[in-house]
């Protein structure tokens, strides 16, 4: 963890689905990282789809899930639809990934991660259990904790503060998105100080295919760069 004082840190987001690096500079820059799939399940968001890249451009890859008729269901509610997706998925990646320098060193590693999703039918646990294989991967050891053990009281920034107060934190942790909705001043009278997670100056690492694109699954890193990948990510 890139920390070196008493203060404790924490960060509170949504589960997402093989994310990209910047997640995983979040997590590796507090003591406690909470997934809060207590939140409103969204379409179209980065909680059941990612992006890898292929020979023909960027590639999404969708986890199907039950949402028919399910408008207000929560993150950690929401089922998968089928038992299909972990093969397809697994199979575009090999695919696309496999003239990777180290693809065959973490090959096995996703392919038996694609494997266990056959036996969870929750969204919020398939993505849970790739964030821990990925954080063992890249030697990060921060607390992971689920919000369930707080008790979240009040509206949006209260819910975060009260977290946060809970968890003994000292300084909250976020990215620079946050501002939207951030109420700076509610946050200074709980004594809960904020720190903005600066995603610019990522340098480039050699990329199958043309064109770097940054902003896809953190597996595009560690595909290619193995062991060096922390040393592509800013929290190291």
């Amino acid at each position: 963890m890139a920390q070196n004082n008493s203060l404790k840190k924490i960060a509170i987001l949504q589960s997402n689905y093989i994310p990209w690096k910047g997640y995983f500079d979040i997590i590796n820059s507090v003591d406690e990282f909470v997934i809060y799939d207590e939140m409103q399940y969204t379409r179209r968001d980065w909680r059941n789809r990612n992006i890898i890249k292929t020979k023909g451009g960027l590639k999404w890859l969708t986890i199907p899930v039950e949402v028919k008729g399910r408008y207000n269901q929560k993150i950690c509610e929401t089922k998968v639809a089928n038992n299909i997706w972990p093969e397809k998925h697994w199979e575009a990646i090999r695919h696309n990934y496999n003239n990777a320098l180290y693809f065959s060193k973490y090959s096995k590693v996703f392919e038996q991660t694609f494997h266990k999703c056959l036996d969870l039918d929750h969204l919020s646990d398939i993505n849970r259990l790739f964030i821990n294989t990925i954080n063992s991967l890249l030697k990060i050891h921060t607390n992971i904790s689920d919000s369930t053990k707080y008790r979240i009281e009040g509206e949006r920034n209260e819910k975060i503060i009260s977290i946060c107060k809970q968890a003994g934190a000292d300084v909250y942790v976020t990215g620079m998105a946050a501002r939207a909705y951030i109420d700076e001043k509610l946050f200074r009278k709980e004594s809960v100080a904020l720190s903005w997670i600066d995603y610019s100056g990522y340098p480039e690492y050699n990329q199958g295919y043309q064109n770097f694109e940054e902003k896809v699954s953190i597996i595009d890193l560690i595909f290619n760069t193995g062991e060096k990948a922390p040393d592509y990510m800013n929290s190291f």
